[in-house]
């Protein structure tokens, strides 16, 4: 058996405290879901095998397996089983590989995967006291992003935040302020260009009066970005300018055997060619995607030199480039090949929807250039990778 993607699918994405902020994550999630089914009109929700969701706060009300509450508010029959997966920003990507492996086995013929994160609605968790009325004081914790509560028998080493780890990174591979500036710059640019042309009008559910991402910067430039100060260190060279911001969304991608296409009412946009998982050392996460990618192409028997589009999570200008350039001395052809329609520091990084993200617009990005392979990656906190290696089936020689 061999799993396809039918349709995909995103709410736009909003900045913190934005647009979606009054919109709880478990509607938002139910949002994604109306609108992928919206795209396969001739599909019985009954027919739907299974629902695989992506998230990775689970601390609010995405809690209780915000997979089967999207499915049930979507109004997909109770019949319709559904769970959620957390792997950290790889959340919805995991998911759809997840359902990708049920159909390969013919465990499902259809599967609705996707993910969602509500950072703005993040809460604030208290630890519970280690006995009854303690009492001193004790903090709230932030649940938004990052570590929080954390085992102290872990390595100092390891927990330090996401942005000093990228600080880390940039220095043993030698990446400047000024190719982050102007990455970030170009991130901005090509998204809202792709806004402009309509690509994304195919691509985008719209949702709570939200019809574009929020976070685009058209007037953005290298220039710019250069006058804002390091956010980890005094002397660093991460900004919140050249790194992703803080975002609310979600998306939804269907999934399907090749027998499939008659229940779906719809021919797939694209085959799962190969996948790949990847961990190392905490604090190099973000050069996790260059192993992962490697080993998805590997699957898939796809070299670097026929790979013709790649969308690559930006977590951070920084681990961008370290990934970007270890793919260039692997055979990637061209630089300008990946995230073509702009990247999360221009569109958002909802946690748990991103994955998904990658895989929608990877797939609309090949069918657009008539392309066969591309690569969809994501680096992963803790020190893990996830790629999914997609092949356009109209390109097929």
């Amino acid at each position: 058996m061999t799993a396809f993607i039918y349709a995909a699918t995103r709410t736009p994405f909003g900045k913190f405290n934005g647009a979606l902020a009054g919109v709880r994550p478990d509607d938002l999630a139910a949002a994604a879901v109306t609108g992928l089914l919206a795209r396969a009109p001739g599909l019985d929700p009954a027919a739907v095998d299974e629902v695989v969701w992506g998230n990775a706060n689970g601390a609010g009300e995405e809690n209780r397996n915000v997979g089967r509450m999207a499915a049930l508010l979507a109004g997909l029959p109770t019949t319709v089983p559904g769970t959620t997966v957390n792997r950290l920003c790889g959340s919805s990507l995991d998911a759809a590989m997840a359902g990708s492996r049920q159909i390969e086995t013919g465990d499902a013929d259809i599967v609705l995967t996707g993910g969602v994160e509500s950072m703005t609605r993040a809460p604030w968790v208290l630890p519970k006291p280690a006995r009854g009325f303690p009492a001193g004081d004790t903090a709230a914790v932030s649940t938004t992003l990052g570590w929080r509560l954390v085992n102290p028998r872990m390595p100092q080493e390891w927990t330090v935040s996401l942005g000093e780890c990228n600080e880390q990174l940039r220095e043993r591979h030698g990446v400047s302020r000024a190719r982050q500036d102007e990455f970030a710059a170009r991130s901005h640019r090509l998204a809202h260009q792709a806004w402009e042309d309509g690509f994304y009008d195919e691509v985008v559910t719209a949702v709570e009066g939200l019809d574009r991402d929020e976070g685009i910067r058209p007037s953005t430039t290298p220039q710019v970005l250069a006058g804002l100060k390091p956010s980890f260190r005094p002397d660093g060279t991460i900004t919140a300018g050249n790194a992703s911001p803080l975002s609310d969304g979600a998306c939804a991608v269907l999934l399907g055997s090749e027998r499939a296409a008659g229940a779906i009412g719809r021919e797939p946009l694209a085959r799962i060619a190969g996948r790949g998982a990847t961990a190392l050392d905490p604090r190099d996460f973000g050069r996790a995607p260059v192993e992962a990618a490697g080993r998805a192409l590997e699957r898939a028997g796809v070299g670097w030199d026929q790979v013709g589009a790649v969308e690559l999570n930006e977590a951070f200008a920084a681990q961008s480039l370290v990934c970007v350039d270890a793919w260039l001395k692997e055979g990637l052809r061209d630089p300008e090949l990946v995230n073509q329609k702009g990247g999360a520091i221009a569109l958002g990084h909802p946690l748990g929807a991103s994955g998904g993200r990658l895989l929608g617009t990877l797939a609309a990005v090949l069918r657009e250039r008539g392309e066969r392979y591309g690569v969809a990656a994501i680096c992963i906190g803790v020190g893990q990778g996830l790629a999914v290696v997609l092949e356009n089936p109209e390109a097929r020689s």
